[in-house]
């Protein structure tokens, strides 16, 4: 009897380590990902290219994430998902080093391309391989971890990007990232266990998740709250440096605001995000759509817009749990297909996001980026209403 309950103890401690080194992928893909919203400007100038443009290496990355994370359960077949999750770790680490050493703007666009498969990969397999890892009763708390590496980026990849892209340059930026990227590389091969493919997948599990009208509407929906709040996050920087005004340092603390705002996001998705998930749904869209609303009035306060920019981040957390403990429940039995789906549905609307975004900006102004992605968040709310339609049926 002891000797089972030691067994188990163990089998936790293993579990919960491999939760948390996906965690810190999940901070390190995030902050890969993303810095160059905080480096967006003096990217831009290194490279000879508009800040649109350079708006569009997120872009990239998005566009290649939605084809990975379409194909990875089919590519990947019945490989053990633990050296494909080593793999796509391994890959983001490439990317970092061809986009730190970039000599000109398609270099940069190629390393961009390599970290979309990695992106698209990891997230299409990661819920599956969380509800692999812990009980049913501790997942929306494991996913609240996992997501806790995107608190951790937001919080301070973003700022501390900004703040030594001013003293050093954008590329010590980018290979800053190198080393930790290799210790995350190593922790996984410790800390996962094997995890033997279940079954094969191919694209005809995906088109028959689609069948089911609920999880459409439900896809649709995420998609339009990640692209409202992604229109607007891409490029906040041009914002805040045209309207708030902030300079470097400023911009910095700004940064880690929102980001902070995220810990508190984090925290209160895994308390409370359990089995009621359907009113929770209108969340994102509602309260980040309010928040860059609010910001095109009160933009030129810095201390006004630290606040709102601290509720976003919370929100912007607390949105990832949401959505994926949605998926969790709606598409149990087939949860590596639906996390493909929505992983391709999240990257496609970042891509959309930072293409309409740079369009706005380049071809009007920032104000005209930030009411495209209110306008998207209210396409949102009007199809989630109270969210009761995205369930699975009884």
């Amino acid at each position: 009897m002891d000797m089972t309950l030691d067994r188990r103890q163990v089998h936790a401690r293993t579990a919960w380590s491999a939760v948390f080194s996906m965690a810190l992928c999940v901070a390190l893909l995030i902050a890969s990902e993303f810095m160059p919203v905080s480096l967006l400007t003096p990217m831009a100038a290194g490279l000879n290219a508009s800040e649109g443009q350079t708006g569009q290496a997120i872009s990239i990355s998005g566009l290649f994430a939605v084809a990975a994370s379409l194909l990875v359960t089919t590519a990947a077949g019945r490989l053990n998902r633990k050296w494909v999750l080593v793999a796509m770790t391994g890959l983001m680490l490439g990317s970092l080093v061809i986009v730190a050493a970039a000599p000109n703007f398609a270099t940069l666009m190629a390393g961009r391309a390599l970290l979309g498969i990695c992106i698209g990969s990891f997230w299409a397999l990661a819920t599956a391989v969380i509800m692999r890892l812990v009980p049913a009763a501790e997942v929306p708390r494991a996913l609240a971890v996992l997501y806790g590496g995107q608190a951790i980026a937001g919080a301070f990849a973003a700022p501390i990007g900004s703040y030594l892209g001013g003293l050093f340059g954008w590329r010590e930026v980018f290979w800053a990232l190198v080393p930790l990227v290799a210790v995350n590389l190593a922790w996984h091969v410790v800390a996962l266990p094997s995890l033997e493919a279940r079954g094969r997948q191919d694209l005809r599990s995906l088109f028959a998740l689609l069948k089911r009208p609920h999880f459409r509407r439900g896809l649709l929906a995420s998609m339009l709250s990640w692209g409202s709040a992604f229109t607007m996050f891409t490029y906040l920087r041009p914002f805040l440096e045209e309207v708030t005004g902030a300079d470097v340092a400023t911009l910095s603390i700004l940064l880690l605001v929102l980001g902070c705002g995220g810990f508190a996001g984090t925290w209160a998705a895994g308390r409370f995000v359990t089995g009621r998930v359907a009113p929770l749904l209108k969340l994102p869209a509602l309260v980040m759509g309010g928040v860059t609303l609010a910001l095109l009035g009160v933009g030129g306060s810095v201390i006004g817009t630290g606040m709102l920019l601290a509720l976003w981040g919370a929100m912007n957390t607390a949105m990832s749990v949401i959505w994926m403990t949605w998926m969790s429940q709606t598409v149990d039995d087939a949860p590596e297909a639906g996390g493909s789906l929505m992983v391709a549905a999240i990257q496609a609307s970042i891509l959309l996001g930072a293409v309409i975004g740079g369009l706005l900006l380049d071809g009007f102004a920032v104000q005209a980026t930030f009411l495209g992605s209110v306008a998207l968040a209210a396409v949102a709310l009007l199809l989630i209403r109270d969210g009761r339609s995205l369930l699975k049926p009884a």
